[in-house]
């Protein structure tokens, strides 16, 4: 399977992080992971790498204390690179309010992944999104 570039993983919750971190490098489906515990940080990571580094896919939690998964999106979408980004973005989900799902149209984000990530999640949006497979 060829590799996807790069992802970033925006999620504040630490242990999910790290077990995310491991099954990625389990399944091999990228050299460069990138995890970022806050919305904030992400943003201000994506706004100084993005054109050198934008990510293939960025997998982003709804709910994180000061800067939420949605607002994260809403000062995404302002950034000049932006426009123009190949970057598939999935939120990361437990529950969502009615009123972010009436939102996510006008949001540019792919679609919804329930935690937890697992492989068979994985394999999807792989298949889903970049056309590719895992190996066996």
């Amino acid at each position: 399977m060829e590799k996807l570039s790069s992802v970033l993983l925006v999620d504040d919750d630490t242990t999910n992080n790290f077990l995310n971190e491991l099954l990625f490098q389990q399944l091999g489906v990228t050299d460069q992971l990138t995890t970022m515990e806050n919305a904030a940080q992400a943003l201000e990571w994506l706004e100084q790498t993005a054109e050198s580094q934008e990510p293939a896919l960025l997998l982003l939690d709804v709910n994180m204390p000061g800067m939420s998964g949605i607002e994260f999106l809403e000062a995404y979408q302002r950034l000049p690179h932006a426009q123009g980004a190949k970057t598939v973005i999935l939120l990361l989900t437990t529950t969502l309010d009615a009123r972010d799902l009436s939102r996510l149209d006008e949001l540019g984000i792919a679609g919804l992944v329930s935690k937890p990530l697992t492989k068979e999640k994985i394999s999807d949006i792989l298949q889903l999104h970049f056309q590719r497979t895992l190996p066996a």
